[in-house]
This record gives C-alpha cells, sequence and structure tokens, in this order.
C-alpha cells in the first residue's frame, strides 16, 4: 500500500454545496464562491447543476451562475445534469467544459429517492444517455456507484452490490461502443469506514485496473479524511471535496450533517504527507473564511481556524 506522489482534487462546493443550503443565496454570491475558488489552482471546479428547480430551488439560477464567473486558464468549469433537458441547457450557457456521467445507485432505495426510478430502469436508460451525449459530442467522463457503502434508508449496503452495479453499468457502455475511463464511489451518505474503504477500492481496482479510480466521501460522520486516506493506500488518485465542507445529498436523509471531505482539510493532510496537489492552500484556507459570510453561517472546516502547519514553521 504505497501512497500516490500527486493526486487530483476536484472542487465540488459551489454545486454540491448550494443545492442543499437554505438560503437564499444570492447569484452574485455564488459567482463570487467561483471566482475565488479560481484562484486557487484547481485542475476542475463543479459549478452548478442543471436540474428541475421544482425538485432542488437553489439551483434555479443555473444560467446565470454559469455565465457570470470568470474563467481562468488551466481550470475546467464543469456541472451536474440528469436528463437530455439538463444537458441542452448546459450546453447553451457556451462557458462550461460539459461532461457525460453514468450514475447508477448500489442502494435500490435510494435509487428511487434520489432519481425517481428503480435500479432496473437506470441501467435501462444509459443507452439512450450515451447516445445524447454522444449526439453533442460530448466525452462520457466517469462511471459513478452512488451510496457504495451505506445507505440511511437501505442501510449496509454489499460490496456485491457495489461490483453488480459496476459490472453491468460497463457492459452496457461496452455494447455501445462507449469506454468510460474513471470510475467513481460514492459515500453519498457518510457510512464508509477506513478498512470499508479498503475492501472496496481494492476490488474495484483489481477487477478493473484499466480504471482510474475516483472518490466521492462524505464526512457525516466525521471519518472523511480518515476513509480518503484509505482509499490513496489502495491507489486511489482523484478525489471530490468542498471547500469548508460545504453540501450534502437533499435526498439522503441526513440532517444537520457536515457535507463532503473540506477541500482545505485534505489538501492539507496531503501536503504535509509530501503528496503534491497543485492547489495553493493558503488561498484556499482564506476563501473557506469567506465562505461562511456567503451562506451565512460556520462550516465544518478546521484548518480554516487552526491554520496550516506550515504557518508555523
Amino acid at each position: 500500500m504505497t501512497l500516490p506522489k500527486t493526486v487530483v482534487v476536484r472542487e465540488v462546493g459551489p454545486r454540491e454545496g448550494m443545492q442543499i443550503e437554505k438560503g437564499p443565496i444570492p447569484t452574485a454570491e455564488k459567482i463570487r464562491l467561483v471566482n475565488l475558488l479560481s484562484e486557487c489552482n484547481f485542475p476542475e471546479i463543479e459549478v452548478t447543476s442543471f436540474v428541475s428547480p421544482k425538485w432542488v430551488p437553489q439551483m434555479a439560477d443555473a444560467e446565470q451562475v454559469a455565465t457570470g464567473f470568470t474563467r481562468k486558464p488551466g481550470t475546467e468549469y464543469t456541472c451536474v445534469y440528469l436528463n437530455k433537458q439538463g444537458l441542452e441547457r448546459a450546453l447553451a450557457v457556451g462557458t462550461l467544459d460539459v461532461k457525460a456521467a453514468v450514475i447508477v445507485s448500489a442502494s435500490e432505495e435510494f435509487s428511487h429517492k434520489n432519481m425517481g426510478r428503480s435500479t432496473e430502469q437506470v441501467l435501462a436508460d444509459i443507452p439512450n444517455s450515451l447516445a445524447v451525449a454522444r449526439d453533442a459530442n460530448v466525452p462520457v467522463a466517469y462511471l459513478s456507484v452512488a451510496a457504495a457503502f451505506g445507505c440511511n434508508y437501505a442501510g449496509d449496503v454489499d460490496l456485491g452490490a457495489v461490483i453488480d452495479r459496476f459490472t453491468r453499468a460497463l457492459a452496457v457502455a461496452a455494447d455501445a461502443g462507449v469506454h468510460i475511463p474513471t470510475l467513481l464511489l460514492a459515500d453519498t451518505m457518510g457510512w464508509a469506514n477506513p478498512e470499508q474503504i479498503r475492501r472496496t477500492v481494492g476490488e474495484v481496482r483489481e477487477r478493473w485496473p484499466e480504471h482510474d479510480i475516483r472518490m466521492h466521501l462524505h464526512d457525516t460522520r466525521g471519518m472523511g479524511i480518515a476513509n480518503a486516506y484509505a482509499a490513496m493506500q489502495m491507489g486511489a488518485r482523484e478525489f471530490d471535496a468542498s471547500v469548508g465542507g460545504l453540501g450534502g445529498c437533499p435526498f439522503g436523509g441526513n440532517h444537520g450533517a457536515a457535507g463532503n471531505i473540506a477541500t482545505e482539510e485534505f489538501v492539507h493532510m496531503c501536503h504535509e504527507m509530501g503528496i503534491d496537489t497543485g492547489v495553493d492552500l493558503d488561498r484556499l484556507i482564506d476563501v473557506a473564511l469567506q465562505s461562511e459570510s456567503i451562506v451565512g453561517h460556520s462550516l465544518p472546516g478546521k484548518i480554516m481556524r487552526g491554520r496550516a502547519l506550515h504557518t508555523y514553521r
């Protein structure tokens, strides 16, 4: 179990964070957050989500946010969408690096809660989703299995269910002539522990060694950073994180719990262990502090108050 020399950190706070805020957060403040994060040297920032305002009213201003920020060379600005209509909206703004994703759930109950469809319905619709992406000339970036480590509605999730979802979705994509380069494991509701992470990532890497592994870890029960470390030990090199610990799934059934692992804490841990992220940690800590004023309440991140150790050396 050798730690990587570099990792890729994808900042998802502007999307993941805003979707669960009671708000309302002014559009100008959402744009300001994206612009502040752009100065931190992230390879990718997830800007917004093109979903129905009926279900996620916090995303009603997706077009305004997507056209209001200032792009910085070297950073990709991505988004989330769930259907053809969302893709068309994302492409229409003309400012984003639009990519496609295939998303399935290891929990049948969460599939209904989050996507309004059964697992079988989601799998059956994959060819149509891939065709829509192909017709729009949009690359398929990753295959995600949500609730891969546990579910607030279904309880423990068996590793076999995770492997089943990856196996079947990859087969459908292959039949459509599509190679999906990255497999994403999402601890959507914060159930994972480090040993479970090691088992799961290890099994996925053994079965699909040609694919990159990406982690989306929630810190709901305080184990997010430990889980990220365990994933790195098993060879994962791509991680989603959210400035200040913003975010959470609005359909996850958590109440007042933390969102994703705080980006600045993950970056700090990596730098302390000699793992390069390319992220400007000092600027990021300042952005985390400003994020609290943007959302109007304190955030769970600790490094923003404790500060990075290199400032004491």
